[in-house]
């Protein structure tokens, strides 16, 4: 089944050098947060309240468990292969010809995922604000700004995330804070009323957010520093565990039992705010928050795809690629999903065998391999 030698598993490292940008653990970690929580955060709410009710809040915990694990697979293959991200280790570790179609059934669901996310957005600002404007422009619009901040390198990328994450952090607080005297703390209870199993079925869809995740291991071969790169994969997903649970209990106290029938409930939650007569329609802040997440998270999907390619064909430079990518990016965004009711459809049944498959099944697949076979190369020498 193998096509390469033994040798072969201990390539010499950097032999593809597409981007010669570095960044920081700490960098590394605010961009795997919000490669995960822009969209969830939004999102997650309405699917999770549809299934685990007023236990909604406890879903994300047990979710949670699918990004520590991803992680901890992130982590141990790039020990064997520091600078490389699954795509190449997976012609290291299953030989060229069986890498490159893994490969490219891995960028496969990459780019249909991220045509996905591209038009989640699309239809939550179509839906909340631009009524009027065709889908095809609002996601052409972002794909096009986010692949400017492509082609300017994972530098340009984590130094923007730097500025927006305090900013979406900042605006997050105040308006949760101006929730408050609306709540209904009776909305929470009684907690599990029918047991565990309504939280653990609330939880499946939400594993889909977690697992990816994964994509941390296109991050790590770019980092100026090789330690503590473990602590700085995890401390994200336990954040957006955190994050995720409050933005559900902020829904739960106070929209109650109807929070599943609001496609985007943490922003009817904001509309909901009023204080004095004077702060309200507070609209356009979640707006700027969405739009400020997502640019950060559309941009990361958008490197580790075109990065990622760039590894599949060989090539030394990604930037070529970034355009034409974003063209093929907005075809799949608009191919088969019409509606946010198909959208939630579509998440409830296709993605998540999809992204379990390529986000944990397939990494655990290489990394038993490549251990196997460190073993038997060990043995061997051992005999010699």
């Amino acid at each position: 089944m193998v096509n390469k030698s033994d040798s072969d598993i201990s390539r010499k490292a950097g032999e593809f050098v597409i981007d010669k940008g570095r960044i920081s653990v700490f960098q590394m970690g605010i961009m795997t947060y919000l490669l995960i929580g822009a969209t969830a955060i939004l999102i997650v709410p309405s699917i999770t309240a549809k299934y685990a009710g007023r236990d909604m809040w406890l879903s994300p915990i047990f979710s949670s468990m699918s990004g520590f694990i991803v992680v901890w697979l992130a982590w141990k293959l790039n020990q064997l292969f520091p600078e490389e991200s699954i795509i190449g280790s997976s012609e290291a570790i299953l030989g060229r010809t069986l890498g490159k179609i893994f490969s490219f059934l891995f960028l496969f669901f990459l780019l249909h995922t991220f045509g996905t996310i591209a038009l989640e957005h699309g239809i939550f600002i179509v839906k909340a604000f631009l009524f009027k404007t065709p889908i095809v422009v609002v996601i052409g619009s972002i794909l096009l700004v986010c692949g400017l901040a492509v082609r300017g390198g994972i530098e340009v990328i984590a130094r923007c995330t730097q500025i927006f994450l305090p900013m979406i952090i900042l605006f997050s607080v105040f308006m949760a804070s101006l929730t408050i005297p609306d709540f209904n703390l009776k909305n929470i209870l009684p907690v599990m009323e029918n047991g565990i199993m309504p939280a653990m079925k609330g939880s499946v869809v939400p594993h889909v957010w977690f697992v990816e995740f994964f994509f941390i291991s296109f991050l790590f071969p770019v980092l100026n520093r090789r330690g503590k790169i473990l602590r700085g994969g995890i401390m994200p997903v336990l954040i957006l565990m955190v994050t995720m649970v409050a933005s559900n209990l902020f829904c739960l106290f106070v929209l109650g039992d109807v929070t599943a029938k609001f496609p985007f409930p943490v922003y009817t939650v904001g509309r909901y705010i009023s204080m004095a007569e004077f702060i309200q329609n507070l609209d356009g802040i979640i707006m700027a928050i969405w739009i400020g997440g997502g640019f950060i998270q559309l941009s990361v999907w958008y490197y580790t795809l075109v990065v990622g390619t760039a590894r599949w064909l060989n090539l030394s430079d990604y930037r070529p690629l970034v355009f034409p990518i974003g063209f093929l990016t907005l075809i799949f965004s608009i191919w088969d999903i019409r509606s946010f009711q198909r959208l939630v459809s579509f998440f409830s049944t296709s993605v998540i065998p999809f992204s379990f498959t390529f986000c944990m099944l397939y990494p655990l697949l290489l990394l038993c391999v490549a251990v196997v076979r460190k073993k038997r190369r060990d043995n061997s020498a051992k005999v010699e």
